[in-house]
């Protein structure tokens, strides 16, 4: 959040302008850095990417530049790209929540059963873990947060998730890096390799 600003379109910068003032410095910065890292990627201005991101909705990239997901923490933005449809998830390992809250209210009851006989940091680490994987399927999804938080579960012993109530099934990947965690979600006809994590600081 203390990183220098970055070029955004002036579409971009009036949606900024329509929201609180936190909200728009999130919003600024983490489409910014979008921008930015993309421009890297394909060695193009970071305005000539054809990128669609109004607030609260699913980014999306013109046709024939392939797809992307992005998350952002207080500290960190992890930006997805992919030739095929992908979701992402991004949170620091050491994020203050309440863990048990989060399973009563959005974990469903097999979720449940597994989770409580957890104890402690264990507890708390497998809490995060999923709360990343139900996110980066959501956004692969293009659904909503608090409508299917609870209908997505991982699959028992498997890198699989599935949506109960519409059937859908990811690929999940998940990585650690330093203070992050993350998650990755792509179709299974996919069968995607791991993913490839590169750095920029």
């Amino acid at each position: 959040m203390h990183a220098p600003l970055q070029p955004i379109s002036t579409e971009e910068q009036e949606w900024a302008n329509s929201l609180p003032l936190r909200r728009s410095k999130e919003y600024v910065r983490s489409r910014g850095y979008v921008r930015q890292a993309l421009s890297e990627l394909w060695e193009i201005p970071p305005l000539s990417i054809p990128l669609n991101a109004p607030p609260g909705q699913p980014p999306e990239l013109e046709i024939g530049w392939g797809h992307i997901s992005f998350s952002h923490c207080c500290d960190a933005l992890l930006v997805g790209w992919s030739s095929r449809k992908l979701g992402v998830d991004l949170e620091r390992v050491d994020r203050s929540f309440s863990a048990s809250k989060l399973v009563d209210r959005y974990f469903n009851t097999e979720e449940k059963a597994e989770l409580c006989q957890l104890k402690g940091d264990v507890f708390r680490t497998k809490v995060l873990e999923r709360w990343l994987i139900k996110e980066a399927a959501i956004k692969w999804q293009q659904g909503n947060l608090a409508e299917d938080l609870s209908h997505w579960s991982l699959f028992p012993h498997s890198e699989e998730a599935s949506h109960k109530l519409l059937g859908h099934k990811v690929s999940i990947h998940q990585l650690e890096y330093d203070a992050w965690r993350m998650a990755v979600a792509c179709g299974v006809e996919m069968n995607c390799l791991h993913p490839i994590l590169c750095l920029h600081f």
